[in-house]
C-alpha cells in the first residue's frame, strides 16, 4: 500500500528513520547505477559517528535544614560506646544531573567513483538527525569540507524538519525539506531545491566529471519504492500526530488524506 502523502511522508521522520535512511541509500544507488556504468559506479559507504544522548532532565534533591526524629528510640540517650561503633552518616548529594550517553551511529551515504581511477566524483549525503545536532553537526561540517577539497561534487538530501541546516536557506522559499547541490568547480554557490510537504519530491541533478552530463535522481520514485518494499504502512498509525508535529494547516490537510 503506498503512502497517502504525495511527496515526503512526515511519519517517516520518527523511529522508522534509521531503516528509511539505509533503504533509501540502497535504492538511490540502484537507481543511478544503470545511468553510470561503465565509466562510473555508485557505492554505499558507512560512516560511524559518536553521538551524545541526553538521559533526562536534572533531578534536584532537597535536604531539610532540621530533621525531626520520631519513634520509640527518639529522645533516648545513645551510649558513647555505641556512638563509636556507628558508621558516619552519608551526606546526600546536592543534585543529580543527567549523564550523556555516547553511542555509535552508522550513517550510510552513496559515493559515485570513477572506475578507471577509483577517485571520488560525487558524494550523495542523506542527512540524519545526528548530522544536524551536537557533535554530529560538527563532524558532518568537517566531512563537507573534505569532500569539496577533494574536488568532488556534493549532493545533500535533507528530509528531516528538525535540526540545523548546513546550507543557508535565507533566500530560498521556506519549506520543510530541501535538497542541495554544490558543484566541485563552483564551491561558492549551492543549487537549492525547496521541497514543500504537499508536493512530490523533485528529480535532482547528480553531476559527474566534465564533459559527461548530469544524471537525474528521481527522489520520489526512490522513496516510493522504499515505502512499498518495507511496508511502512503496517507500522504507521496515521490517526496519530506526526513527530515532530505539523503546523495547524498542514495537520488538517494531512488528516484529509486518510
Amino acid at each position: 500500500m503506498p503512502s497517502p502523502f504525495p511527496g515526503m511522508d512526515p511519519y517517516l521522520e520518527g523511529y522508522l528513520w534509521p531503516d528509511v535512511h539505509h533503504r533509501l541509500a540502497t535504492q538511490i544507488s540502484d537507481q543511478l547505477m544503470p545511468l553510470l556504468v561503465p565509466r562510473y559506479v555508485a557505492r554505499i559507504v558507512i560512516q560511524t559517528v559518536l553521538e551524545e544522548i541526553e538521559t533526562g532532565e536534572a533531578v534536584r534533591v532537597i535536604v531539610p535544614d532540621v530533621e525531626v526524629i520520631s519513634g520509640r528510640d527518639a529522645g533516648r540517650a545513645v551510649p558513647q560506646s555505641a556512638q563509636l561503633r556507628e558508621a558516619p552518616i552519608i551526606t546526600p548529594a546536592t543534585v543529580t544531573v543527567p549523564q550523556p550517553l555516547t553511542v555509535e551511529v552508522d550513517i550510510p551515504s552513496v559515493e559515485i567513483r570513477d572506475t578507471a581511477s577509483g577517485m571520488l566524483v560525487t558524494s550523495i549525503e542523506i542527512l540524519s538527525p545526528t548530522n544536524k545536532r551536537g557533535n554530529g553537526w560538527n563532524e558532518y561540517q568537517i566531512k563537507r569540507v573534505q569532500v569539496l577539497q577533494a574536488q568532488a561534487h556534493l549532493v545533500e538530501i535533507d528530509l528531516l524538519r528538525r535540526g540545523r541546516r548546513h546550507v543557508s536557506t535565507a533566500v530560498a522559499p521556506r519549506a520543510p525539506y530541501y535538497a542541495f547541490l554544490t558543484r566541485a568547480q563552483n564551491r561558492k554557490q549551492v543549487q537549492v531545491w525547496a521541497i514543500p510537504l504537499r508536493e512530490r519530491l523533485p528529480t535532482i541533478a547528480v553531476p559527474l566529471r566534465a564533459p559527461d552530463p548530469d544524471v537525474p535522481l528521481d527522489l520520489q520514485s526512490a522513496l516510493a519504492a522504499v515505502y512499498d518494499r518495507a511496508r511502512y504502512d503496517l507500522s504507521i498509525d496515521y490517526s496519530k500526530p506526526t513527530e515532530p508535529p505539523l503546523d495547524d494547516a498542514d495537520a488538517v490537510w494531512a488528516a484529509s488524506l486518510q
